[in-house]
């Protein structure tokens, strides 16, 4: 633990926005500049014992919230999602609970507009049944009050089958060539299931697609041989 004056203040040169902090003319630490403005650290400053603890105690904090910041900057996270990166990251529970306090004071963290992406871009871009989806979101940590207030608000407590209907159609070129019934079935079944469909939503939905399918080779049919 290095005591002494500050004598010099360096900006790192691969990152612009770390500092190395020399004390009596050796190196000591490197800092963000966010934690140099909050310690209000300067050259000639004299840093004692309990200097350093501070010192070395807002460096984690400022860790943790950066890295924090990086993994949502993919997509948007639950607060169990970050909580459980900084502990895979070893951060102390302390020092993960300021973290996450501070991203929730900023509003870069917040479980209900996580909620109502998850279901939106679900809906868009995704689609699963109603309760693949609320399966996900527990399993995101996202409570079960927020959950039903969230599915209330999309419309998702209703029936799954336009849903399903809508991602069958999409896909239905893939399985139109299955060389009979039950393999129609078996692999178009199989896959609206894994996007947790249940059987009894999706065996209608089969019907009337193999019906169409059937219906649309009976016409191309006839179209070849006019």
């Amino acid at each position: 633990m290095p005591e002494g004056k500050i004598t010099a203040l360096r900006k790192q040169e691969h990152d612009p926005q770390r500092v190395n902090v020399f004390i009596e003319n050796t190196f000591a630490i490197g800092i963000s500049l966010t934690t140099l403005t909050r310690e209000s650290l300067y050259i000639g400053k004299l840093i004692d014992a309990a200097a350093w603890a501070r010192l070395e105690a807002s460096e984690h904090h400022d860790k943790a919230f950066q890295a924090a910041l990086r993994y949502l900057q993919s997509r948007p996270r639950s607060t169990a999602e970050v909580r459980l990166k900084l502990q895979q990251k070893q951060f102390a529970a302390p020092v993960i609970d300021a973290a996450i306090a501070r991203l929730t004071e900023l509003e870069l963290l917040n479980d209900e507009a996580f909620a109502r992406f998850w279901v939106e871009n679900r809906q868009t871009h995704r689609p699963r049944g109603v309760a693949l989806v609320r399966t996900e979101l527990l399993r995101k940590g996202i409570d079960r009050t927020i959950i039903d207030h969230t599915m209330a608000d999309e419309d998702l407590h209703g029936d799954d089958s336009e849903r399903a209907l809508a991602l069958a159609r999409g896909v239905l070129r893939k399985y139109q060539d299955a060389p009979d019934r039950a393999a129609f079935q078996r692999r178009l079944g199989g896959y609206l299931q894994r996007r947790g469909f249940l059987f009894a939503t999706i065996r209608p939905i089969l019907d009337e697609l193999w019906h169409e399918v059937q219906q649309t080779g009976v016409d191309e049919a006839e179209d070849r041989e006019e």
